[in-house]
């Protein structure tokens, strides 16, 4: 569309040459003419006035309405700025939002970790102190039990000498039976009544002669005594009681064995492929050597759903020697192991059934202790992350150094199923493995840190 300059440029040079047109016409006529093209010329002049003025007032009109649409334009450009200032910053503190609520989320997640391990220890304490009440009943049982042994000596001490008494009197008896001889009178003698029922004592017949019973040696109640005084043992220890050490003797052919120097979190093993299927029982065998204060992590598997879903764990919180056998947590069952800390190899075996939820624990071919109602009818669930010598706080990592296992471990082996005892003391011995093993330390294919992985032909020959 065209300026209003370019519409009333034609109009004005019609005009003019309107204009022209008269006035050559009037000076070719009369003079009387003439009068009325001047005011006719006057009046072209007015309206020709008037229209400069309105073709002023029209281009100031449009000269204004230019200079209010450029500085409209620049308010455009500068609003437009603005707006990408401010979207920036507002994708920036959304950003920092976002990255304040991960924090969050991170701490969150690891309080709660906190909090479910505080809960753990408290219940661990409460199990402690249930376990120091029944110790000390046990103990005081035991006393108890000692003090009827030594009363029972006591009276086996006092009736000593009067079974010696007894004793010299048949042997005079004897003496005057040898003199009387066949056919002699037999002399009246009455045993004393403490051995009315003795079938050792000889028994007066009617032909005055005697029927001697086969000799006895001579004081045998004291040296009965004495046995028993040197055979004494506490008595009603229970099912979870401290038993010595045994040396395994010659074990050889137990494979592969990993050695944990320190406590460091980057010692680490992991077994692949873990667990392929649930697991409704199990049982965990090793070789185990340390001479730490405490035992430490074994084994601990983890799933994105909990990661303690099994677990056998010691800390340096706990009383020494003491694992915690953890399915599923929060339930789990604390087990004794306080002997392995004497820097000896030593057999362990941990057995579970989801079947009324029976549990046992070997050690060195002896039952240690067993249970039932653990996680009865429960299922370890596949898919998880199965490490070695740290204890998982999240999938595959969270590991802390209070829990590391620091020691050596060899013959590893997990079943999917219940060891019999003939089969858990055979792989005591070092004889074969247990058909139908799903993983053994052949499988830790990836080991971190300062862990050795070492083949010993026999046991004793590890380092």
């Amino acid at each position: 569309m065209g300026s209003p300059t370019g519409r009333t440029l034609p109009v004005f040079l019609i005009l003019v040459h309107i204009y022209l047109h008269g006035a050559l016409s009037q000076a070719a006529g009369p003079v009387g003419q003439r009068k009325p093209f001047f005011e006719r010329l006057r009046r072209l002049e007015e309206q020709f006035r008037r229209f400069q003025e309105v073709t002023l007032m029209h281009l100031q009109g449009i000269a204004s309405h230019y200079n209010l649409s450029f500085d409209i334009e620049a308010r455009f450009r500068s609003l437009a700025r603005e707006s990408w200032a401010m979207a920036l910053a507002l994708n920036q503190s959304q950003a920092a939002v976002q990255g304040e609520l991960g924090h969050l989320r991170t701490w969150v997640q690891r309080t709660q970790r906190r909090g479910r391990k505080a809960d753990r220890r408290l219940l661990a304490l409460s199990a402690s102190m249930s376990e120091g009440s029944a110790r000390h009943a046990r103990e005081q049982e035991t006393q108890r039990a000692q003090q009827d042994v030594r009363a029972l000596q006591d009276t086996l001490l006092r009736l000593t000498p009067l079974v010696q008494s007894q004793g010299t009197r048949l042997a005079a008896l004897e003496g005057q039976l040898r003199v009387a001889g066949p056919g002699s009178a037999t002399p009246n003698v009455t045993l004393a009544p403490s051995r009315p029922s003795n079938p050792s004592a000889p028994q007066l017949q009617e032909g005055g002669q005697a029927s001697r019973a086969p000799p006895e040696p001579r004081d045998p109640p004291l040296d009965f005594a004495h046995h028993l005084q040197g055979s004494q043992e506490p008595l009603g220890l229970g099912n979870q009681q401290a038993w010595p050490p045994e040396s395994p003797g010659e074990v050889c052919n137990v494979g592969p064995a990993l050695i944990f120097p320190n406590a460091s979190t980057t010692n680490v093993g992991f077994l692949h492929p873990g667990f392929l299927t649930g697991l409704r029982a199990l049982s965990i065998c090793s070789w185990v050597r340390t001479a730490a204060d405490h035992l430490g992590t074994l084994l601990s598997y983890a799933t994105e759903e909990n990661d303690n879903k099994l677990v056998l764990h010691g800390r340096d919180s706990l009383a020494p020697g003491s694992v915690h056998f953890v399915i599923g947590d929060p339930a789990f069952r604390e087990l004794p192991l306080q002997p392995l800390l004497d820097g000896q190899w030593h057999h362990v075996c941990v057995i579970w059934t989801s079947i009324l939820g029976r549990y046992w624990l070997h050690v060195d071919r002896r039952l240690v202790a067993t249970g039932s109602h653990f996680r009865e009818g429960y299922e370890i669930p596949p898919g998880g992350s199965l490490v070695l010598g740290q204890e998982q706080d999240h999938v595959g990592g969270g590991f802390d150094s209070s829990e590391a296992f620091v020691g050596s471990m060899a013959g590893l082996a997990i079943w999917d199923r219940v060891l019999v005892p003939g089969e858990v003391s055979n792989l005591a011995m070092g004889k074969a493995l247990p058909m139908g093993a799903i993983l053994t330390l052949a499988n830790a294919t990836s080991v971190g840190g300062f862990v050795q992985r070492v083949n010993c032909t026999c046991l004793q020959l590890c380092p």
